[in-house]
């Protein structure tokens, strides 16, 4: 594959990790569930609404995660990024799992931490599951997955950041030898600028 190739697919791999990790920290934020305890009488009900990081607390650490390996999966190379790109694949499934275990109604204990609870009045609790968030959770954790497994794959023959500016040894070592006959020169008490006659321009 073309080194350009090769370079498109890295910055789809770290965009991919970075969409992925965004939308699931914007996830974390919004409301996923409403929560009604129902209370021995005359107790009233009690209703709750839990977040994302409060149904899911997987959710926001993944999101976290899936940020900052977007940023090493740029600076790192070879085997780093490899490692880089499966913990990214690790991060989209916990997103995967973590949207599913909800949308399945896998929200244990969902009144415990309501205020106005205790003293076992509990009698009985409904939750009502809103499915948009999960769902994008497990959107967002299926894109990290193809993402990483993508670096994986792909990842040890991606260039370096910046490797395509680096000049090459031998420019380099022109470089420094036309500094160092400047500063002879100038030792010499000649003025390296004076183009001897005879030499081109």
């Amino acid at each position: 594959m073309s080194p350009a190739a090769d370079r498109r697919q890295l910055a789809a791999a770290a965009l991919a990790a970075a969409a992925a990790g965004a939308l699931a920290l914007s996830a974390a934020g919004q409301r996923w569930a409403q929560v009604t305890a129902e209370r021995r009488a005359p107790f009233p009900p009690v209703t709750g609404m839990l977040s994302g990081g409060d149904a899911a607390p997987l959710v926001p650490a993944s999101g976290l995660v899936l940020l900052a390996a977007a940023v090493a999966l740029l600076a790192v190379r070879g085997v780093g990024r490899v490692v880089v790109g499966l913990l990214v694949a690790a991060a989209g499934a916990a997103l995967v799992l973590s949207g599913l275990r909800v949308l399945a109604g896998g929200v244990p204990d969902a009144a415990a931490d309501l205020p106005g609870l205790g003293g076992g009045q509990l009698s009985a609790t409904t939750v009502e599951v809103s499915a948009t968030w999960p769902v994008l959770v497990v959107v967002a954790g299926l894109l990290a997955v193809v993402a990483g497994g993508l670096a994986a794959a792909r990842g040890r023959a991606w260039p370096a950041m910046g490797q395509r500016y680096e000049r090459a040894p031998a420019v380099r070592r022109s470089a420094e030898d036309r500094a160092d006959d400047a500063w002879k020169a100038l030792d010499r008490g000649e003025d390296p600028t004076d183009v001897p006659p005879g030499r081109p321009l």
